[in-house]
């Protein structure tokens, strides 16, 4: 297939009349769109006004699709514990599917490509079948919960990590690579020492399996670990082996300057995911520090129950304006920076390679915007455009690893409308009262 418009390769590359050409699963050539119609005049051709890289969810709970709205103006621990929790603990292995095919659903229809999907203790192969059938990419994880949680999520250790091995065996690599684990405890609170050690052994007995975990996102929490620990959160994780290139920790909101220095002399990768950091009054990741460092940080919307939106767009959007507004800084977190994490860090945090830009030989995840509405006239600067005003409902088409997902705003490989049909009768039936 050949793919026109103006072609946004990476942050640093735009070509404004240009082409991409995907041959199976990869990226054949990017260049001229004259060029490239007379080198492959016999591929299929198809044009968007804007044509970019998928975004990349590094932080995200498709399966709490369904608990969209339940629990707004609550901060994190009650969030948690008298609303999210409870609901997941309710979803039935059939909730489960349509709560990780409307979570699969959304992100294809706004644009990302490739998530890291943190999903719950019980039925997790729904959402792995979920994901290899609607074709997006992710690397994704069973939840290990084995203290301080509520009934219907508490599990013995040793058999949490045996079930998270089961599904390793079943799902890492599977759809031809597509599809890869994390090892998944929820975070320090949640877990005992055996469950983040084992995690840690778990995850290096397989090639290419890697952790994904929430750390520092709120005070309290931070407070719960060092009670118990003696510790900070970061030294604690880095002590039971959950730091390292392999390990995703989404939101690191409250960290020192010692654990800075752990997260970046370890090579650990953070996902910044201010929409929710804001929505639960969490607070304001210090990501200039991080980059300063050296760290890599993506990005994440976290779940539809405190975002409640999985648009990248809009998360762009407000990465940068609150690091601007926090350091009273215009120049900070620009657009490029912003559209790096949302593309290129999200690969690497997410463990896959040749993912993220329009590069000749690169992974074929490709999105298409349109720009002939009012919001992006007029058009002066397309990545300006990208990360301050564009929405998910500007794409209008989604490729990932060569296949069309959704062409001309329609999604080619589910029944949007069952889907959603199928979600508005599971969440009538879900505990979400606290």
């Amino acid at each position: 297939m050949l793919l026109s418009g103006t072609v946004v390769a990476d942050a640093d590359t735009v070509i404004p009349d240009g082409a991409v050409v995907v041959a199976d699963d990869e990226i054949v050539a990017v260049g001229d769109r004259s060029t490239c119609l007379e080198e492959y005049p016999d591929h299929e051709h198809h044009s968007c006004d804007v044509l970019a890289p998928g975004t990349v969810g590094g932080h995200v709970h498709s399966v709490q699709s369904l608990g969209r709205g339940i629990a707004d103006d609550t901060e994190l621990l009650e969030w948690l514990s008298d609303y999210v929790l409870p609901m997941e603990a309710s979803l039935s292995t059939a909730g489960m599917r349509v709560a990780a095919e409307l979570g699969y659903l959304e992100l294809i229809e706004s644009g990302t490509t490739t998530c890291i999907d943190h999903l719950s203790v019980a039925h997790a192969d729904e959402a792995f079948e979920a994901a290899r059938e609607l074709g997006i990419r992710g690397r994704l994880g069973k939840v290990l919960m084995d203290k301080e949680s509520p009934p219907g999520l508490l599990e013995d250790t040793d058999e949490a990590l045996a079930e998270s091995e089961r599904l390793i065996q079943e799902y890492h690599g599977a759809a031809d690579g597509r599809i890869r684990y994390a090892v998944t405890p929820r975070f320090a609170v949640s877990c005992t020492e055996a469950c983040l050690r084992g995690s840690r052994e778990l995850a290096d007995a397989y090639e290419g399996v890697t952790i994904h975990t929430h750390a520092s996102e709120n005070r309290g929490e931070i407070a719960a670990v060092e009670e118990e620990t003696g510790q900070r959160n970061i030294h604690w994780l880095d002590e039971v082996g959950l730091t390292g290139e392999d390990v995703v920790l989404a939101h690191c909101v409250w960290t020192d300057e010692d654990e800075r220095e752990v997260l970046a002399e370890t090579g650990t990768n953070v996902t910044y995911c201010p929409s929710s950091n804001m929505k639960l009054a969490s607070g304001v990741a210090p990501v200039l520090d991080y980059l300063d460092r050296g760290i890599n940080v993506a990005l994440g919307n976290d779940g539809p129950p405190c975002n409640n939106t999985l648009d990248p767009f809009t998360e762009m959007r407000q990465a940068s304006l609150l690091q601007k507004v926090d350091h009273l800084d215009s120049q900070a977190l620009p657009a490029d920076t912003v559209f790096e994490m949302a593309t290129v860090n999200g690969a690497q945090a997410a463990g896959f390679e040749r993912v993220g830009k329009l590069r000749e030989g690169w992974k074929a995840d490709i999105i298409g915007l349109e720009t002939d509405i009012t919001r992006a006239t007029p058009l002066h600067d397309v990545l300006s455009h990208l990360t301050f005003a564009a929405h998910g409902d500007d794409v209008q088409f989604t490729m990932v690893d060569g296949e069309v997902l959704m062409r001309d705003g329609e999604v080619l490989v589910a029944d949007a409308d069952e889907i959603r049909a199928r979600a508005r009768e599971f969440a009538a039936e879900l505990d979400v009262a606290p």
